[in-house]
């Protein structure tokens, strides 16, 4: 009974010392962590200057917070799409994400009017816009439950065409690609009398190697980076929309920050995504010299057609006021674009 009781204290004394040793490590590992860390899913893939500039903005927050505030970034889609990232933002899992146009649209719908199509001219418009309604996004967001990091506008939108596309004619002649989900381009396709094929932005490659779709909308650096372009051959030169991004992450999430601390993380990211949009308007300078280098034609389409493309538009705005936005965010937008082309001289 005595050997058995020497025995039992012994190997509680090593189990305590085991637990101790688990508990201690334990707390090495929650050192190492910044006390509030937001995961945040993205689709842009690692290596890529948004993901380089994303890194930097982790650095530099846990460097100016002390460690306590950090970022942790899941690349390359890991969390799935925009509804699925979503998702585990209001279940906890992550606690924000990059989103396209799409996903922010199903937050806060109003803000697809960034993307109405024949809107905006150049890059100057796009941040009068902002300038004007981001006040107005903002507080839409947040009630949504949602705070803005950061816009990261991924530019100007053309469409490309395996057979030339001048007009609206020879566009309802392609088999154009839709993204699945999407009501804005939904309503300008019906709109322009095109018949779509919808599908999701990951079969798009698939589709244009087997012919299912033979027309597709994007950026130049998308069409380039997503390996889109040997399959096309045509980019009509006409930007048909500006196509909106933004990271977000859960008000919640937001709010066990310090004052000071929202502040530090506010600062460090208007640097880093002000650098972003550059770096953006950069690469798709940069990649629509690639693809006319290599196999892409520039097809600019006569005046007559430009009209009747730009008159889609219009009808499009009209059409999707009450299902997107109120009346009133829109005078406001095109009101504030209106002004500035008459001040510069241009054409309204």
């Amino acid at each position: 009974m005595a050997r058995m009781g020497i025995r039992n204290r012994c190997v509680a004394a090593v189990t305590a010392v085991a637990l101790g040793l688990l508990c201690a490590a334990g707390v090495a590992r929650a050192a190492g962590e910044p006390a509030a860390l937001f995961k945040i899913a993205t689709i842009a893939p690692e290596g890529s200057t948004w993901m380089k500039l994303m890194h930097e903005l982790d650095t530099r927050v846990r460097e100016e917070t002390g460690g306590q505030v950090g970022f942790r970034f899941y690349p390359g889609g890991q969390q799935g799409s925009d509804l699925d990232a979503m998702r585990k933002i209001r279940s906890g899992q992550i606690q924000g994400a990059g989103l396209t146009g799409v996903g922010l649209g199903e937050i806060e719908p109003s803000l697809r009017i960034m993307e109405l199509p024949f809107l905006f001219r150049s890059e100057e418009e796009i941040a009068l816009a902002h300038q004007t309604l981001d006040p107005i996004f903002e507080e839409r967001l947040t009630r949504r439950g949602f705070h803005l990091i950061g816009w990261a506008e991924v530019g100007f939108v053309y469409l490309f065409s395996q057979q030339p596309v001048r007009n609206i004619a020879d566009l309802r002649a392609q088999k154009t690609w839709l993204w699945e989900g999407d009501p804005l381009a939904e309503a300008l396709l019906q709109e322009l009398g095109v018949s779509p094929v919808p599908l999701n932005i990951s079969d798009v490659l698939t589709s244009l190697q087997t012919g299912i779709v033979d027309a597709v909308y994007a950026t130049p650096y998308a069409c380039l980076s997503l390996q889109w372009f040997p399959r096309l051959s045509c980019m009509v030169d006409l930007p048909l929309t500006n196509s909106l991004g933004a990271v977000v992450v859960s008000d919640v999430a937001w709010q066990r920050l310090t004052p000071d601390q929202q502040a530090i993380v506010t600062r460090i990211c208007q640097d880093i995504f002000a650098r972003l949009i550059d770096a953006t308007q950069q690469q798709n300078e940069e990649a629509t010299a690639a693809i006319t280098t290599r196999n892409i034609t520039k097809i600019a389409p006569d005046a007559a057609a430009i009209a009747s493309f730009q008159a889609v538009g219009h009808r499009v705005w009209e059409r999707l006021v009450g299902r997107l936005y109120d009346r009133e965010l829109l005078d406001k937008l095109t009101g504030a674009i209106a002004a500035s082309r008459r001040e510069r001289g241009l054409p309204e």
